[in-house]
């Protein structure tokens, strides 16, 4: 994390306490410690100590988890974002079979980050980088950490459902979804 906002933990809330607990002390050695977890979604992603709990997380439990310590340490400039952008086949290479099977080239996908002073920081995977994404993008929010659950997946479906629209695709909301889903679950497997 070159040029990246770092700050020493205080004992200030929850989450820092927890992070404290577990011998980190720096903001950058907790988005090493999230960003090593295995990808795979929380069983409670309304509570963010799950991704201890869990051992893992999503893009939106980890950079949620990391804003929320943020903020506790009184950090409010890093921002949790979520950005619209092309998942497709070079991006994310293992959802190609089921776009191909699908007959799309890409799926709007929602993606969670943190941007400090514009750049964007992204702990998803132990691989996960900007570059990754960003030349994608379509669009970016900024959110707070309670807004990863319903607000996310509103905001998304929303855009899914006018996309469908202006691609004229022969499918219904639902079976996008379903199709999105499938492409989440694919990157859950090692």
């Amino acid at each position: 994390m070159t040029n990246a906002l770092n700050f020493d933990i205080k004992p200030a809330g929850e989450i820092s306490k927890i992070f404290l607990d577990h011998k980190i002390s720096t903001f950058h050695e907790a988005a090493n410690f999230v960003r090593n977890l295995p990808y795979r979604r929380n069983k409670n992603k309304f509570d963010l100590t799950s991704v201890f709990t869990d051992n893992c997380g999503t893009c939106s439990t980890k950079h949620a988890l990391l804003k929320k310590l943020a903020d506790e340490n009184s950090q409010a400039e890093l921002q949790l974002i979520t950005g619209l952008f092309r998942m497709n086949s070079i991006n994310t290479p293992k959802i190609s079979a089921i776009l191909d099977h699908s007959k799309l080239d890409y799926i709007p996908e929602a993606h969670n980050y943190l941007k400090w002073q514009n750049q964007i920081l992204d702990f998803t995977t132990k691989s996960s980088k900007p570059f990754d994404f960003e030349n994608d993008l379509i669009e970016e929010i900024e959110i707070q950490p309670e807004q990863i659950v319903d607000f996310k997946v509103a905001y998304h479906r929303e855009y899914l459902t006018q996309w469908l629209i202006k691609q004229k695709l022969n499918l219904t909301l639902d079976q996008l979804w379903s199709i999105r889903e499938h492409c989440i679950a694919s990157l859950s497997t090692a």
